[in-house]
Order: structure tokens, then sequence, then C-alpha cells
């Protein structure tokens, strides 16, 4: 429901502004949740049966082709958990991994049903952009943390025994 109303060069340059603070503010919440909610062995990061440990998101949509070209946003807020690449396979460094993992999956569900927002000052048509924006932007970084995660549990399960807690 459109309630301020502008031009639409304006709403759509507006647009681009909204969703670089709408994400940021997405970010910012997902850091402030303790680690011991992301947990990958839970809704809604697990690992479902149609995902076959990711295996489906290689088989129908390549992400291993296509993932590293993927920006790293942790490297944006602070960089401190950087994930593009694992520098160390320590137990310690492959579960932040899992940690860090479910922290972006999480951040990347809240940024698409933001999209409704611009509904306050953008046309209706603009909406419908909006929408496939937010898909686009945020389905394929979720593909590839779905895709990473199992493999990352499943190495640190072959490299330090089936008792390890993953």
């Amino acid at each position: 429901m459109q309630i301020f109303f502008l031009s639409e060069p304006i709403a759509i340059g507006l647009c681009f502004v909204v969703w670089g603070i709408l994400q940021t503010v997405a970010a910012l919440v997902c850091f402030k949740i303790p680690d011991r909610f992301y947990d990958h062995r839970k809704f809604p990061f697990k690992s479902y049966g149609f995902e076959k440990n990711g295996e489906s998101y290689e088989k129908w949509f390549r992400v291993h082709k296509w993932k590293k070209y993927l920006p790293d946003g942790s490297a944006l807020m602070g960089g401190q958990n950087k994930m593009k690449y694992l520098d160390h396979l320590r137990k310690t460094d492959l579960e932040r991994f899992l940690k860090e993992s479910c922290r972006a999956e999480m951040i990347h569900i809240l940024g698409i049903p933001l999209f409704w927002v611009f509904g306050f000052f953008a046309p209706p048509r603009v909406i419908v952009y909006m929408l496939i924006y937010a898909l686009a932007v945020n389905v394929p970084c979720m593909m590839a943390q779905r895709y990473n995660r199992p493999r990352v549990a499943a190495l640190i399960s072959k490299r330090y025994g089936k008792g390890s807690r993953i």
C-alpha cells in the first residue's frame, strides 16, 4: 500500500539506498543473535532429504561452478570470519565455518521478505521488480550455504571421527 508518492526515478533511486540499509540491518541483527542459535542440525539450517546433503544443488544448479563469484559478506561485516576460503582444517575452524554458514543463510532468508517495504513509496509494478531482485540476490547465496554446509560437516566427521560433535 503506497503511502508516499514520489516520482518514479526518485522512487527507484531510493530503492537502491533502502536495499543497502535493509540488508545491512538484517546482517547486524543476525550478528547480534548468539552462536548457539546457529546449529546446522536444526531447522531451518539442517539438510533435508530432497537436498541429498547438498548434491541436489550440484546436480540441478551446478553450484560449484558459480559460488566462487558470490561476494563474501562476512568481509563487509568486519572481516572476522571470512568464509570464502578455509585457511585451516582445524576442527574449531570448520565448526566456526558451520556457524557462520548458518548465520549467512539467515541473513539472506531475512533479506527476501523485506521487499514489501518498497510498497510504501514505489509504484506497484516496482514491487514485483523488488521481489525478483530479492530472490535473485539472496537465493544463490542461500543455495551456496546449503551446498557447502553438509560437505563441511562430512569433512569434520571423516577427519575427526564419527564421535565428533558436528
